[in-house]
């Protein structure tokens, strides 16, 4: 079965971005296309990039981005689930992508991105640029929220709706056939 990653971007203290991931994982477990995993961000806790090599060579010569590489190269899929900072993508995610070349290659993702307004939409446009970059596959597929906080009860649970719900599903099903038309391209090369 694919693995899907759900990595929760936002790292500051107080965010939301684990209760929308809370929300998406269970959606994505109901889909069944994937093996569900969460990643955060803010566990795996790392520094502003510090290797000196080049991550295509993976050189690697800090213990941080050894379990990083290890973590992102057992995922068939992404979902990134990133607020908005500023008109872009948060620093995090963009630190997050650097920090690796090969693991994410010939891999697709897709965004549920939050916000006021614009539902977290720049971030979106901006990490899909730097994604391509490493060869990952970004999908069109997407559930931007608009005015989320909205959507977060006294408890801190994400609260959703049908429309919200069908397009993670959607979402899933595309993410899903793409990982699978992806996956012969990522098999070891004789």
């Amino acid at each position: 079965m694919l693995r899907l990653q759900i990595i929760i971007v936002s790292t500051r203290p107080g965010r939301k971005g684990p209760a929308v991931a809370t929300w998406f994982e269970q959606r994505a477990r109901a889909h069944g296309a994937f093996e569900v995993e969460v990643v955060d961000l803010a566990e795996v806790g790392l520094p502003l990039l510090d290797e000196p090599e080049h991550p295509r060579l993976r050189k690697y010569q800090h213990d941080h981005t050894k379990r990083w590489s290890a973590i992102v190269e057992r995922g068939d899929a992404y979902v990134f689930v990133t607020p908005e900072y500023n008109f872009a993508a948060p620093p995090s995610l963009l630190n997050a992508i650097d920090y690796l070349y090969t693991e994410w290659s010939e891999k697709p993702a897709a965004f549920v991105s939050y916000g006021g307004v614009s539902a977290g939409l720049r971030s979106v446009q901006m990490a899909k640029q730097v994604l391509t970059s490493v060869g990952v596959m970004p999908i069109v597929a997407g559930v931007p929220i608009p005015m989320f906080s909205t959507r977060i009860a006294a408890d801190g649970t994400f609260t959703s709706d049908e429309k919200l719900d069908g397009s993670a599903k959607a979402l899933l099903t595309d993410l899903a056939r793409w990982a699978e038309a992806l996956a012969p391209m990522r098999a070891p090369r004789a």
